[in-house]
């Protein structure tokens, strides 16, 4: 441990230069000792914006004003930007842009069940479909020593969001190996720990006087420093850059752009938060900081994440059953869906704006979606046979509606896709599948490209 500036022993230096970052210490990270070659990958990061609690496909991308009574989506439409094409009516910033992105009417989970499917589950190896593009490329990325997966709760960007944080592993790993869990920031784990070991506050009042330091100690010992290889000197000088907790600082960003994710004004009113017995605080929490969630996934992925995982709150912000616990539809998706809209509209506008919209992939879609009849108090129940999926950037064609629901909006009626069919479309945006299938490690990770991808 660097117990002061001038106490910096050789010993001391190579710890610093060995610390581990998810399974591979830095200068292996530098000396390009990760578990497969580069090329396997194709530069771009996923977004997986993960809307736990199951949204309903009738007030999002695929409403129904013309079914009959009981089965009409509530709260009325809007038009799009394409021909033909209305979302429901709490999507008007995403109509406006329906052009730069591309909807799916006939996916379905083939779940019914409040759990963190699909992206994690059987179709995903048991692991978090990060760790398993982490397990291909590294856990982390090769100069800037970032995490290469991770996963972003709300308390990342507001500490005041309520504390749940859903049902089942999202840092899960399955068969890939712990090595590659995914970055939980708020999480704990032991990547977590290694990054706040690198620059303790209590013992450096700026990473200028920890350079001074080192600066100071290669004129005193000379000799030290001529014996460390060159890539546990990068791996310091990674450290002293800070790259990670750079990118995890908003205060870094462009206030302007800062406030264009800001969805905090669309927090839902009291009596919708305190509807939920014993529960309050959720829909708040998603107002306040989707937003800001998906921001710092973009900033993430600009700093070398390559898979980043934003779940927007509870289970239960999407899970609409107008039972006591739940808002019904009307409610509930004025109560999330207008953050939700503002939040997914402000990151294709700031990524278009950016140049990064074949670079960064971004998919919104829940565990299921909502049944076709409504209840009698006003709420949709879970459903398997179909649900929501917007899919934008990564280099998919745009202004796409993929595939027809029936009348009822309660099952695919033509290009049914599921699961499998997202994952492989993700696996095709990441990674050249044609050099996995030369890599006999990764066999298990490149059958789940075999399917059909949604879109190419």
């Amino acid at each position: 441990m660097l117990a002061s500036h001038a106490a910096l022993s050789r010993r001391t230096f190579l710890s610093v230069g060995g610390l581990a970052l998810g399974g591979f210490s830095l200068p292996q990270v530098f000396a390009g000792d990760t578990p497969t070659a580069p090329p396997l990958a194709t530069g771009k990061s996923v977004i997986f914006l993960f809307q736990q609690g199951g949204p309903s496909q009738f007030e999002t991308f695929d409403p129904k004003p013309d079914a009959p009574d009981g089965i009409r989506t509530v709260g009325g439409v809007t038009k799009t930007a394409l021909p033909g094409v209305n979302f429901g009516d709490t999507m008007q910033q995403l109509a406006k842009a329906a052009d730069k992105f591309s909807v799916v009417r006939s996916f379905a989970t083939g779940n019914a069940e409040h759990n963190i499917r699909p992206i994690v589950g059987s179709e995903s190896l048991g692991a978090n479909i990060g760790a398993l593009f982490s397990r291909v490329v590294g856990a982390t990325h090769p100069t800037t020593a970032m995490p290469t997966s991770a996963v972003l709760f709300p308390q990342a960007v507001d500490a005041t969001a309520a504390k749940g944080q859903g049902r089942g592993d999202l840092a899960a790993t399955g068969t890939v190996g712990a090595a590659y869990a995914p970055f939980v920031p708020g999480g704990g784990g032991d990547l977590q720990k290694n990054l706040r070991l690198n620059l303790p506050v209590d013992r450096f009042n700026s990473r200028r006087e920890l350079l001074d330091g080192f600066d100071r100690a290669k004129r005193d010992t000379e000799e030290r420093f001529e014996s460390l290889t060159r890539e546990q000197r990068q791996a310091c000088e990674v450290l002293l850059r800070g790259t990670v907790a750079d990118a995890l600082d908003l205060t870094r960003e462009n206030p302007r752009t800062v406030a264009k994710y800001d969805t905090s004004h669309h927090v839902a009113k009291d009596n919708w938060d305190s509807a939920r017995r014993g529960k309050r605080g959720y829909y708040t929490g998603h107002a306040k900081s989707l937003g800001k969630a998906l921001l710092l996934a973009r900033r993430l992925c600009e700093a070398g994440c390559g898979f980043v995982t934003v779940h927007t709150g509870y289970e239960g912000v999407w899970d609409m059953h107008a039972d006591g616990e739940n808002l019904n539809m009307k409610d509930g998706m004025e109560a999330i869906g207008r953050s939700f809209d503002h939040a997914v509209a402000a990151f294709i506008e700031d990524t278009e704006a950016r140049g990064l919209s074949d670079k960064i992939l971004l998919v919104a879609t829940g565990e299921m979606g909502r049944t076709p009849r409504l209840n009698k108090t006003g709420g949709r129940d879970h459903w398997a046979k179909l649900a929501p999926l917007l899919l934008y950037g990564g280099g998919l064609p745009a202004g796409k509606v993929v595939g027809r629901s029936t009348r009822d909006g309660g099952e695919p009626d033509s290009d049914a896709c599921a699961t499998p069919n997202l994952i492989s479309t993700i696996l095709h945006t990441v990674f050249d599948v044609g050099q996995l299938r030369l890599r006999p490690a990764l066999s298990a990770i490149t059958q789940l490209g075999d399917p059909k991808p949604i879109l190419s």
